[in-house]
């Protein structure tokens, strides 16, 4: 008698996973590392690993309709003489003029002011219609020094001195020569059409010594008016805002590797670098040690995506938050009205990231004249606004539910973790029991 073994479903291997082997196979045919755009796409603890404890009995909620719940922010009051005012606590992102087209950049502006929070520059310096609409403007002062000018520094109403960022920490990045039309080589003083690659480090210094004199230069510069921010990657949290303060900042940001990036190896996006959520208590115990907690302010960065995420960032300890991936989003990136284009470019609207072709259907991440007309500043903007202003709400619902009559009085007691390691990151208790990973309990 013969016996023949039943069928079974064709295993495929969790480590060499159909992505895997299509890296592989992509990098035998071409004999370069893969660039793109975007954040880590690999699924890592964030805030939807935490939940907040509403009000009940042992805590009294706030009326929706009838008690205040404050959102105001005042940011770099410990040393500039016109510390920046804003009725949100979110703020946008540096991103370039060159990986953003100019119509989206004026957007970005227009969408800020009527929220009543501010924008930054990015890479490549300040554009007219950038600066004329928007109400509160950060100048992001990088290691590349494209387009950077005191002029534009003294016009600002903060300067944010880049040092790394969430997506490469490191690592700088990258602007395809097909994205460098005329305005951009002016602006950045390059040749037209030529691949361009922001420096990893500031040419004028090698520690952190050197940024206590390039803060007082810039100090001077801008006769102590302006804030200045110290902006770091998501690496060793603890130390750089230990650093930044004593090199004399008035506001840290930090940036998880969540945050996006105009376009950089894929192989830094997603293997360098800390989830925000596990970044952003060591940074807050850095000012608590230094007793600069709400004194030096801290702006987290990476993955922002709702009120719930801006109100656990808050309640951990930080003082605004800031978004770039979300407020393209709300601009029209990655629209689906576009997914025949999208599929034109083998890809399909929520997966696209090869800004640095420049070649983006939405009209976003370009300098193509025609893609470009896709992008109404006015329309994109008010979308945008709409946008922070939903945030803002859904923020203050969640405050008022843990009866709290402003944002900044959220705090750790008011939240749980749904796993362990969510819990070791954010310092907060395992649902259903008091323990903290590494503190004891039970």
């Amino acid at each position: 008698m013969t016996y023949h073994n039943p069928p079974t479903t064709p295993r495929k291997s969790a480590t060499f996973d159909d992505y895997a082997m299509s890296e592989i196979r992509r990098a035998a045919a071409t004999g370069i590392y893969d660039i793109r755009g975007s954040g880590a796409k690999r699924k890592v603890p964030h805030f939807d690993d935490l939940l907040f404890l509403g009000a009940s009995i042992s805590r009294y909620p706030l009326e929706g309709y009838r008690e205040r719940c404050d959102t105001s922010v005042v940011l770099g009051s410990r040393h500039a003489r016109k510390p920046i005012e804003l009725k949100i606590p979110i703020t946008i992102a540096g991103m370039s003029f060159g990986s953003l087209s100019g119509p989206a950049k004026e957007a970005l502006g227009r969408g800020a002011t009527i929220a009543g929070t501010s924008t930054t520059t990015g890479d490549g310096g300040m554009t007219e219609e950038e600066r004329g609409h928007s109400k509160t403007l950060v100048y992001q002062y990088l290691p590349s020094r494209y387009g950077m000018n005191p002029r534009d520094l003294r016009r600002a109403d903060a300067i944010e001195i880049v040092v790394g960022q969430g997506a490469k920490p490191g690592g700088g990045g990258m602007l395809l020569g097909q994205k460098i039309s005329d305005r951009v080589a002016e602006m950045r003083t390059l040749p037209k059409g030529i691949d361009q690659r922001s420096a990893c480090r500031h040419p004028d210094w090698t520690g952190p010594d050197d940024l206590e004199i390039k803060i007082l230069e810039i100090r001077e510069i801008t006769d102590w008016e302006k804030p200045i921010y110290v902006k770091v990657g998501g690496a060793r949290p603890y130390y750089d805002t230990a650093l930044a303060v004593k090199a004399g900042a008035d506001v840290v940001v930090l940036d998880g590797m969540q945050g996006g990036t105009a376009a950089t190896q894929e192989v830094f996006i997603e293997h360098v670098g800390q989830p925000t959520l596990a970044c952003i208590r060591p940074a807050v115990k850095a000012l608590q040690d230094l007793g600069m907690h709400r004194k030096v302010q801290l702006i987290v960065s990476g993955g922002i995506r709702n009120g719930a995420d801006v109100a656990k960032a808050l309640a951990l300890g930080a003082d605004a938050v800031s978004i770039g991936t979300a407020a393209l989003i709300a601009l029209g990136d990655n629209d689906p009205r576009w997914e025949d284009e999208y599929q034109k470019l083998g890809t399909t609207a929520g997966a696209y990231d090869d800004w640095h072709e420049g070649k983006d259907p939405a009209g976003i991440t370009t300098q193509d004249p025609e893609l470009m007309k896709r992008v109404d500043p006015v329309v994109a903007g008010r979308r945008l606004a709409n946008y922070l202003k939903v945030m803002t709400l859904e923020a203050q619902t969640i405050a008022r539910a843990c009866g709290k009559n402003h944002l900044h009085n959220l705090e750790p007691e008011d939240l749980c973790a749904l796993s362990i390691e969510a819990a070791a990151m954010a310092g907060v208790p395992l649902a259903g029991t008091n323990w903290v990973p590494g503190q004891g309990g039970f």
